[in-house]
């Protein structure tokens, strides 16, 4: 009973010193272990002398599906939804320039079109042709300008809440950049992190007060060159949005979206339907704007289901 009960406590008491004495070294053994549960492991490659780090996972044998992060986002916004893609797919993640480990050059173009070529330019590096391609938010947006610029290079395209287009009807971010002195989508401090959470997404998850330091360092760090990243892609959505360009895209498309999305509002998807060909649509009801950390088993389902149509 000894034995049994040091077995229990000891690992409750290690946790324990991490959490208080050691928070940067417990969020590391968190990421490490729910990268092995997603069965991803972290590479880098160079890309035209930029170091590129993405998560990779899966069967390289089998179809390759590229997923890309969305506005302060990074690679590892994907490993709750890959469990659920790894056995069937062949996975790749990348941290776009940026964001995430990528090179945070202030002085790159930041316009959609510019983040498209240069994903282009990646899977180039690692040898990587027409695969299916999806992306969140503003990774959506970058997926949907890449399929009509190479239309030649992608198998299906799977957009989930992206930005891009406009709808009939303004989201609540649309209405508060419209002020432009305001960016919601960037940490003034650490104690806006549960305000920036409750944004994003319908049911915000507690977050432990000695993690945060840890897991907002990064934004915090950044904020002014993500401060001027969005402000770049929000004239950008105001004066060019593909609304007009839509019948451009030829591959299949699955258009995904979660009702309660205050960032982008769901009266896009009717827009996306009619203007892409070949498209179907699929809407969450219980989610916000990452239905793939919101609920990655239900959005895996349904790409899976998709993606199965167009082997």
């Amino acid at each position: 009973m000894k034995i049994l009960l040091f077995l229990i406590v000891a690992p409750l008491i290690a946790l324990a010193l991490l959490y208080f004495l050691f928070p940067e070294q417990l969020v590391r053994m968190m990421r490490a272990l729910m990268r092995k549960r997603a069965r991803v492991v972290r590479r880098s490659i160079t890309v035209d002398g930029r170091n590129w780090p993405y998560l990779e996972g899966g069967d390289p044998s089998k179809p390759t599906l590229v997923m890309v992060h969305g506005f302060g986002a990074d690679k590892d916004h994907w490993i709750f939804y890959a469990p659920w893609m790894t056995r069937d797919y062949h996975l790749i993640a990348p941290d776009l320039p940026g964001f995430g480990e990528n090179d945070r050059d202030g002085a790159l173009p930041f316009d959609v079109a510019s983040q498209a070529a240069r994903l282009k330019a990646f899977l180039d590096a690692l040898g990587v042709d027409r695969p299916h391609l999806g992306g969140n938010s503003m990774g959506g947006w970058i997926a949907l300008r890449f399929a009509i610029d190479y239309p030649d290079r992608l198998r299906t395209l799977t957009l989930m809440n992206n930005a891009g287009v406009v709808g009939e009807n303004e989201s609540e971010l649309q209405k508060l950049a419209a002020t432009r002195d305001y960016n919601p989508l960037v940490l003034a401090n650490l104690d806006d992190a549960d305000r920036l959470i409750a944004f994003v997404v319908r049911k915000p998850t507690y977050v432990p007060a000695r993690l945060k330091p840890v897991i907002y360092a990064d934004a915090l760090r950044h904020r002014e060159l993500l401060d001027r990243i969005f402000w770049i892609i929000a004239d950008e959505m105001e004066q060019a949005p593909l609304n007009g360009e839509l019948d451009k895209v030829t591959v299949p498309t699955l258009i995904l979206w979660g009702r309660h999305d205050k960032l982008i509002d769901v009266s896009c998807v009717a827009v996306l339907e009619k203007g892409i060909a070949n498209s179907r649509a699929h809407i969450f009801e219980h989610v916000a704007h990452v239905p793939m950390i919101e609920d990655p088993k239900a959005t895996a389902e349904v790409q899976r289901a998709f993606l199965a149509d167009h082997p």
